[in-house]
């Protein structure tokens, strides 16, 4: 269904990101719409809580990922140091058995360090001093190999617990993404028509799968990584303090400094990220539009204005893309700088303090392993801030279409008609798409039941309008318009919309056989009742020439059908769903004459017992019409039968004129 503009209005413009208001409907059916993405400033921390807010449902499945990460950080954070004690079991042999022949076999570490303190070598005897040395004996593989089967052990229980948590955080984040999926369904169902009117499809599709999949994407990479980066920092400085609270010292250097060029870089690379999304959805806009109307665009020979378009679009993205990734990616080397500072500093103070028998080397071989994990979460936390600045900008976009302004709510008791009659009443109706611009003021109507209501008028005069909210595609401003005396905003809409079929100028067919898309609107029809109605809008004489009849699959935009037999298709569905009240939006713009012949008196047959609105432009149509109602910048300017009309020379006459009188003067 085509909706109109209020008269007189044109479509307010503006830049990529600005919201458009003060507009009408635009000329794509009640899901059409050139609007352009609205773009607000990043709130990064107020989306982010939202985000995490997300996951409520799931807290107990988030304990138990704490628990089993925790676990696993642990197993992790005790390799190096028993690791050392392997490096230290090592040295220890490799001294006591070069020791061997210097001194007595069997002699103690307090007894070596006495002998070399006695002939001067008190460097030597100081690095000794914090060792476990026994003379001749050697290296312990007995030892080593009960110190290597732990480490082993170690790391194979916190290979399984870091499994058993990735597993379960997969499973959680999938299911938050499903019931956000799920919500946004939702949502779109009860969004107001006027919403899509400012919106392309293409935005709206693109907040609804790209920035979607791309919170999903980064919910999975960084919620276990980041819990498990921020207990690994936790536990590693913890071991780093066990050993050596001076070099722990050094490596804590790194944090503030970290923080300091994590929170510069982000700064600068978040409203790199917001501009990203929006130029995707722009861009997926617009290869919408000119794959839909692609036919169009060749024959007007817009290809390379279409394609000039979709370059600029696309640069920008390439733009955005290039400066937040760029920007962005300055912190992982900016952390592994600052590592590698932290690194030097450790060995080299590490070096001295083991020459002073401080600590053993097994104590710095570890404590160099723990300052490589201690910088390694920092540096993972600072390459996650360009993808969690990513999903938050696309949580952002999918927030605010969840945030959108939803059409007035159901009454909590709505009224329901058993048996409708088919009377429809406009009672001083007023209604306006934008506040400052009139469309229908103070208008009166009645349609009594069968009555067939045809709707004439220039473009923009407001008759699809009127039946835009007979559906409560829109609410009435002021007055109302009742069904059998109920007011229809007292009634359920989809209980209203039950009772009312439409066939719109605008075909739209789904992916799917031809008998489902005649089923349509009542999917509990049997294989007979789809035929009739079939046979009853003449669909049934070109389906049995298709190779699978009443099977054959319809593709998506319905190319294997044409433009006549989609008219066709659409107006079985209408036989087929028994409405009470029929709305016909120039149902017979796309059929050939000998066609449209048959559909009128189809139709005639159609509406016989109903309430029947009827939008024409070609007046051909409409003669039969018991009451012809004539609309002018949303006022009805004359009504009546097509003779009185005729004899009343206004508008009317002045319309049929023009579509039937050949032209007087000659063409030059």
């Amino acid at each position: 269904m085509s909706a109109e503009r209020p008269a007189g209005g044109q479509p307010a413009t503006g830049g990529a990101g600005q919201q458009q208001r003060g507009r009408g409907p635009m000329g794509h059916g009640p899901m059409g719409g050139l609007g352009m993405p609205t773009a607000k400033a990043m709130n990064f921390g107020g989306s982010l809580r939202r985000l995490l807010g997300e996951l409520k449902p799931e807290r107990p499945v988030i304990v138990v990922v704490l628990l089993l990460t925790a676990i696993g950080v642990t197993l992790n954070v005790m390799g190096p140091r028993v690791l050392g004690h392997a490096t230290d079991v090592i040295v220890q042999g490799v001294v006591g058995k070069m020791l061997a022949g210097n001194l007595p076999d069997g002699a103690t570490t307090d007894q070596v360090v006495a002998a070399l303190r006695a002939a001067g070598e008190n460097q030597f005897a100081d690095l000794v001093s914090s060792m476990d040395i026994t003379v001749g004996q050697g290296i312990d593989f007995s030892a080593l190999g009960s110190v290597l089967v732990g480490v082993l052990a170690l790391y194979v229980g916190a290979s399984i617990f870091m499994y058993a948590q990735g597993w379960l955080t997969t499973a959680l984040v999938q299911r938050t993404v499903y019931r956000l999926r799920q919500r946004v369904e939702v949502k779109l169902g009860n969004l107001p028509l006027s919403y899509f009117d400012k919106q392309t499809r293409g935005e709206v599709l693109s907040r609804v799968t790209n920035d979607i999949d791309n919170l999903a994407q980064t919910m999975q990479q960084t919620l276990s990584q980041l819990v498990q980066s921020v207990l690994m920092l936790v536990g590693t400085l913890v071991m780093m303090f066990w050993i050596s609270w001076i070099l722990a010292l050094i490596a804590l250097v790194v944090i503030p400094l970290s923080a300091i060029v994590t929170a510069q870089i982000a700064k600068r690379s978040q409203p790199r990220f917001v501009d990203q999304w929006r130029y995707t959805g722009t861009l997926n806009a617009h290869i919408e539009e000119m794959y839909t109307g692609h036919s169009l665009v060749t024959v007007f020979g817009r290809q390379q204005a279409a394609a000039k378009t979709f370059a600029e679009e696309n640069e920008k993205l390439y733009e955005a893309s290039f400066r937040a990734q760029f920007i962005s990616g300055l912190i992982q080397p900016s952390m592994i700088f600052l590592s590698n500072l932290s690194y030097v500093g450790i060995a080299v103070v590490g070096g001295l303090r083991v020459a002073s028998g401080a600590i053993s080397i097994g104590d710095v071989q570890a404590f160099i392993q723990y300052s490589r994990q201690f910088t390694q979460p920092i540096a993972q936390v600072a390459s996650m801030m360009n993808l969690l600045q990513s999903g938050v900008a696309s949580a952002e976009r999918v927030f605010e279409l969840l945030d959108e302004d939803e059409q007035s709510p159901e009454p909590a008791e709505p009224a329901r008609i058993e048996k409708v009659a088919g009377r429809v009443a406009f009672e001083d109706v007023s209604f306006r798409y934008v506040e400052d611009a009139p469309l229908i003021e103070d208008l009166d109507l009645v349609a009594e039941p069968g009555q067939t209501i045809a709707i004439v008028g220039p473009t923009g005069a407001g008759k699809t309008t009127l039946v835009n909210l007979i559906m409560r595609f829109y609410d009435v401003d002021s007055g109302r318009i009742t069904l059998d005396g109920v007011d229809t905003r007292a009634m359920d809409r989809e209980d209203l919309r039950s009772r009312i079929g439409m066939v719109l100028q605008d075909t739209w067919l789904f992916g799917g056989t031809i008998a489902a898309n005649i089923a349509y609107g009542r999917v509990d029809a049997t294989q007979e009742e789809v035929e009739a109605a079939a046979r009853a809008a003449y669909v049934d004489r070109f389906v049995h020439h298709l190779p699978d009849g009443y099977d054959t699959v319809i593709d998506e935009e319905g190319s294997n059908v044409s433009a006549g037999e989609k008219q066709l298709l659409t107006i079985a569905r209408a036989f087929l769903a028994d409405p009470a009240i029929l709305i016909l939006d120039e149902a017979t713009s796309s059929v050939d004459t000998r066609t449209e012949v048959l559909v009128q008196e189809a139709m005639n047959a159609l509406r016989h017992g109903r309430t029947s609105f009827v939008i024409a432009h070609r007046l051909s149509t409409i003669r039969d019409a018991d009451v012809i109602l004539v609309m002018e910048h949303g006022q009805i300017v004359e009504q009546g039968s097509h003779a009185q009309l005729l004899e009343a020379d206004g508008a009317y006459a002045r319309l049929y004129r023009s579509q039937f009188e050949e032209a007087v003067a000659p063409v030059e």
